[in-house]
């Protein structure tokens, strides 16, 4: 399996074409099963210290920005394996890397989170789902 890290416009006459690989049954229930590792979980491109890409970075600003709970959270670094990059892609059906999933289901990349973040939408659904550092009495 993969290796944790951490703990604690768009034109519409491209579209996205998946590569012809199929995903594998294994890669299937590697990455389902680190989606499930933690409730925020989060596939990007280096590590939460050391972002390798300015989304990944975003995001990660993001996240912290909003007061996600690091006890609540795992981070996969996607360059540390080729194949879970693509694989990841093909699980979501979504082109980018970073990828965040909270409780299980998939949310957006860094444009996205950066959009719900505006909108006050990120927030909500951070709080909602109960993956905020609890608020001290």
């Amino acid at each position: 399996m993969f290796r944790l890290i951490a703990r604690k416009s768009i034109n519409k006459n491209i579209t996205f074409i998946q590569s012809s690989r199929l995903l594998s049954d294994s890669m299937r229930i590697s990455i389902q099963s680190a989606v499930e590792s933690a409730p925020v979980v989060l596939f990007m491109k280096g590590t939460p210290e050391f972002p390798q890409c300015g989304f990944s970075r975003k995001t990660i600003q993001l996240l912290s920005q909003q007061g996600v709970d690091p006890v609540k959270f795992a981070a996969y670094n996607v360059l540390e394996d080729p194949e879970l990059r693509q694989a990841i892609k093909e699980f979501s059906e979504w082109p980018t890397i970073p990828q965040l999933y909270v409780n299980n289901e998939f949310v957006g990349g860094a444009d996205i989170l950066g959009e719900m973040a505006k909108t006050g939408e990120l927030a909500e659904l951070l709080e909602k789902e109960n993956v905020l550092v609890p608020e001290e009495k």
